[in-house]
């Protein structure tokens, strides 16, 4: 029978929470993707899948980009409102 003696193992390269902090956002740098290019074509079937969408209240699997990042949401679509070059989305989750 194996007993702890309640101590937590060493972790070499985060002994020091400042050193785990910029560790943590290197490996974050090094795994930003750079912002996608959309054609015209492609962002006007965005424009349609969004639309037919919220009128027929169905669930949308929805890829983003964020801080370097894509982001992945599912859910159904309350509104829709587009000002200028940005959308903003309110999504309903589903259960």
């Amino acid at each position: 029978m194996n007993h702890d003696r309640g101590m937590k193992k060493w972790r070499a390269f985060a002994s020091m929470p400042e050193q785990y902090t910029g560790l943590q956002e290197v490996i974050n740098k090094q795994a930003e993707v750079p912002q996608p290019l959309l054609t015209e074509e492609q962002m006007e079937q965005i424009n349609f899948t969004l639309i037919e969408a919220l009128h027929t209240n169905k669930q949308v699997y929805l890829t983003y980009y964020k801080n370097g990042q894509h982001m992945t949401d599912t859910g159904f679509i309350q509104f829709v409102d587009s000002l200028g070059d940005l959308l903003f989305l309110s999504m309903k989750y589903s259960n």
